[in-house]
């Protein structure tokens, strides 16, 4: 097993989990839940699932473009995206019913 990739991609996931909107929804399953271990098992089995799919995904896509390209493709993604969340004003995230 590769150690080293391990603890990157748990530190990882980790640190960007904390405080998503997953880690919210466990919080409130486990506010009102009667079993909490029935809420973490369910959480961290939809995580996993989800995880795995993710990673099946990104091996495929692996194998049919080079990983500087799907890295490329994902950093402009990502930059866009931001851009995108930057600009917006307040308003523009609202609903015209709510305005």
């Amino acid at each position: 097993m590769d150690w080293q990739s391990f603890a990157v991609s748990f530190a990882i996931v980790f640190l960007s989990e904390l405080g998503d909107k997953s880690q919210l929804v466990a919080i409130t399953l486990g506010s009102n839940a009667r079993s909490a271990i029935a809420v973490f098992l369910g959480v961290a089995s939809g995580l996993v699932c989800t995880t795995f799919f993710g990673v099946l995904l990104g091996s495929g896509i692996a194998t049919l473009i080079p990983v500087k390209v799907v890295k490329a493709i994902a950093a402009m993604m990502f930059a866009f995206l931001g851009f995108y969340l930057l600009s917006q004003t307040p308003a523009d995230s609202l609903d015209k019913e709510q305005i």
